[in-house]
């Protein structure tokens, strides 16, 4: 992984092999990021994406592996407790134009990750809701 700090942006280029999660949380220790946006593309070979039922308050994973495009990479960064925290999901899709996705598990990259990170002066918490079952931003 490289990547290159403009003011608030950081462009980030994640390499074959290296899991998206894992870079995400390292570039946001290393720079001290408490609130930012993420946005990303590139290809993976393995990922786990999850969704969430809400009635049950479980999430169920699905993991695919082949090749794949990340056809869209969103999410935040932010604080739970004043430790990092990142909720990301992404959909990538298969060689008959068959997209999958949800919630980030886990991606490990099979090309390349192209990734923008958008710094937010500021900090925003989590807390958990005992109704809804997740971390909520909490103001």
């Amino acid at each position: 992984m490289e990547y290159r700090k403009f003011g608030n942006t950081i462009v980030a280029r994640i390499d074959k092999g290296e899991e998206i999660l894992t870079k995400i949380e390292e570039i946001s220790k290393k720079e001290n990021i408490k609130l930012a946006n993420v946005n990303a593309l590139g290809a993976t070979n393995d990922f786990t994406v999850g969704v969430y039922k809400i009635d049950e308050k479980k999430y169920y994973s699905n993991d695919f592996k082949g090749n794949f495009e990340i056809v869209s990479l969103t999410g935040t960064i932010n604080t739970m407790n004043g430790e990092f925290y990142t909720h990301i999901h992404m959909s990538a899709g298969n060689d008959k134009g068959e997209v999958f996705g949800g919630h980030l598990n886990k991606a490990i990259v099979s090309a390349t990750c192209e990734m923008v990170i958008n710094i937010i002066d500021g900090v925003v918490d989590r807390e958990y809701n005992e109704e809804i079952g997740l971390n909520l931003f909490k103001f």
